[in-house]
């Protein structure tokens, strides 16, 4: 993590004010396209302004998005997601009920936007693309037997990957510049999922990944 990175995470109020599944598209749509208006972001995702327009206001009362200072009227309002990383914790059994209802709403909404972004990607036609963008992303699936600590140390790894490349690149514009998805995801599987396999061995597969 850079040393001006801030992680947030979210209260029980803040969770709650979120678990809707549409300010989850909302604040994921402020998060992959910048700042909206209430009626850019109906165009989006198929309401009225004046719905928008009501879940902004609720996200900005936790703090969880905010006003562009200096752009938009009294009439036309812009609105942004603050910089920084937010934590959004998962169901977890030490929670109350509205929690822990809270904490499933919010994390099955963003799996599901997260997988439906990289299913639109995979049947992306790349007949239109400019050349330099059709190979150069990456989608890898393998599976690994690993130890506790090992698992803990290849985290680590990716996370000073993913830190280094947001200090690199978060804020580039130029006219070549795309805003792309980076994931990485780690997790021991169920113990009775767990096979024997030949030493070395893993499946893969390999595509290119662009995101919009």
């Amino acid at each position: 993590m850079t040393n001006d990175e801030q992680i947030r995470t979210l209260d029980a109020s803040a969770l709650k004010a979120l678990a809707h599944p549409l300010r989850v598209r909302i604040f994921d749509l402020l998060s992959v396209r910048g700042p909206q208006t209430a009626s850019s972001l109906a165009a989006l995702v198929g309401e009225t302004s004046g719905s928008t327009s009501y879940h902004l206001r609720a996200l900005a009362a936790h703090d969880l998005i905010r006003e562009v200072e200096g752009r938009g009227t009294a009439r036309e309002r812009w609105w942004e997601r603050p910089k920084g990383r937010i934590d959004f914790p998962g169901p977890d059994d030490t929670m109350t009920p509205s929690n822990r209802a809270a904490a499933q709403i919010v994390t099955s909404e963003f799996f599901r936007l997260r997988h439906e972004t990289l299913m639109e990607y995979v049947n992306r036609s790349q007949a239109d693309e400019p050349e330099e963008w059709r190979d150069a992303g990456l989608v890898i699936t393998t599976s690994l037997d690993m130890t506790a600590t090992q698992v803990a140390q290849l985290r680590e790894e990716l996370n000073a990957l993913v830190d280094s490349a947001i200090a690199r690149f978060r804020g580039q514009t130029g006219p070549d510049v795309r805003r792309i998805s980076l994931r990485t995801e780690i997790f021991d599987l169920p113990s009775t999922a767990k096979t024997k396999t030949a030493e070395g061995s893993s499946e893969s597969l390999a595509t290119e990944s662009e995101e919009s």
